[in-house]
């Protein structure tokens, strides 16, 4: 993409009403606009970023054997008055009637209408397990929504539901899941921490959330630090396997990491003194298994191999695919701007053009465009009339992780110039040379 020809309406000053860096650096990088409290629209830079998480969490749901599909945003308040509910969720459920006087609401999650949809078209438990999700807009009315798409009330969110026969074959879900959520957290080049969390009003009595450690996160935490030690890296995971998602489960959960809510103090005691550490930590997804509480209240059941009918076990499991945004940029900046991770940038490259007009530097910056494209990527060229210094400010504040600079001076000894944004390492070397190596760092990514 030419950025003369992108809508990108960056800001030169940070906006008075964005109290956190990841609210302050969306708005200043063009990704959102606020269309009214706790609600926005997802300019072109966001919104790229936007569908590279969400093509994460979908391919990481599939890799674990689930299903998508697509449920609607608006439902029947009557499903929720089923599993009584709708009375007890609390004024965070935006309820309204219908032109027929029907009462209706704004989806806060799901529970209720994949169970009406389970119970429709399943009765044998020959038809279990069986894992069903979407990724859907979420609507919750925050009573003080506040630092942009970290809490806003509305939410871009994948949620699945677990069907099993047992509850051993629905912990097994509940496992699978925290495996696929691992490796999709990595991909985005996040550290999420799974912790013992507390049910709220989805209820169960297995459930962590996933935690991500920042200064400015929500939830007080405590962990033993030698949790940050563990990766899950590129291991190769049988989904089916019982035994190795139990191992990964006693692998990522065995050692102490507890939200507030959940803290116990002479539990934290026994972790060794050097290891105990208080974090702030921004929740970016949660896992529950929650038994029969829905299958029962809703009459989702199955025939079992004895021919009894049972109701079903159940499960359900979120990522704030919206939120992972903010998490990220939280998670990866500098007081210059965002710092993407490889997995999730908006664009793979920058490339910057110092004397734009000059033809040789032209021919340059053409060719490097046109020989990332024919490999694949999707570089943005600044091919803007500004100064060199606004045009690298402008990189530096969309936090692409390469940015090859192309000038008259250097063309004159055959070289480019390819910065690192992480490291802010620079190293000069032929245009081919540049384009190479890019392409071999994306090759590399999952």
């Amino acid at each position: 993409m030419r950025l003369s020809r992108y809508f990108l309406p960056v800001l030169k000053e940070n906006p008075s009403e964005a109290q956190i860096v990841s609210h302050r650096l969306m708005l200043r990088a063009g990704m959102i606009k606020q269309a009214s409290a706790g609600i926005y629209s997802w300019l072109p830079l966001g919104f790229k970023v936007l569908r590279k998480i969400e093509n994460i969490v979908h391919e990481e749901q599939q890799r674990a054997g689930h299903i998508p599909m697509l449920m609607p945003t608006l439902q029947s308040a009557d499903l929720w008055r089923e599993s009584g509910r709708y009375d007890d969720y609390g004024e965070e459920m935006l309820r309204i009637k219908d032109r027929h006087g029907r009462d209706m609401l704004y989806g806060p999650t799901n529970e209720e209408l994949i169970t009406d949809i389970f119970r429709s078209h399943v009765g044998s438990y020959k038809d279990l397990p069986l894992t069903l999700y979407h990724i859907q807009w979420k609507f919750r009315d925050e009573i003080r929504p506040r630092f942009g798409v970290m809490r806003g009330r509305e939410f871009f969110m994948k949620d699945g539901y677990n069907f099993d026969l047992t509850k051993e074959d629905a912990l097994h879900a509940y496992n699978r899941h925290l495996v696929s959520y691992l490796r999709t957290y990595e991909r985005m080049g996040l550290q999420a921490i799974p912790m013992r969390a507390d049910g709220g009003p989805i209820g169960g009595d297995y459930t962590h959330e996933f935690l991500v450690l920042a200064e400015t996160g929500e939830s007080e935490v405590f962990y033993d630090s030698a949790v940050t030690d563990l990766t899950f890296g590129d291991r190769e995971i049988d989904y089916d396997s019982v035994d190795q998602c139990a191992a990964v489960l006693e692998e990522f959960t065995s050692k102490y990491a507890r939200t507030d809510e959940t803290h116990d103090e002479v539990l934290f005691a026994e972790v060794p003194k050097d290891r105990q550490r208080t974090a702030r930590g921004i929740e970016v997804g949660q896992i529950f298994y929650f038994g029969t509480k829905y299958s029962e209240a809703m009459g989702a059941k199955v025939q079992g191999p004895d021919g009894k009918t049972v109701p079903v076990h159940m499960g359900s499991h979120g990522i704030g695919v919206s939120r992972l945004l903010g998490a990220i940029i939280e998670a990866s900046h500098d007081d210059r701007g965002i710092i993407w991770p490889e997995g999730v940038t908006p664009f793979h490259a920058g490339i910057v053009n110092l004397k734009q007009g000059d033809e040789e530097a032209d021919a340059a910056c053409d060719a490097l465009y046109a020989s990332l494209k024919a490999l694949g990527l999707e570089p943005l060229y600044d091919d803007r009339n500004e100064r060199a210094g606004g045009k690298f400010a402008t990189m530096d504040l969309l936090g692409l992780p390469w940015r090859i600079t192309v000038g008259p001076r250097g063309l004159k000894n055959g070289v480019v110039e390819l910065t690192s944004r992480r490291t802010g390492e620079s190293e000069e070397m032929p245009p081919e040379a540049a384009v190479q190596k890019i392409a071999q760092i994306y090759a590399g990514i999952a």
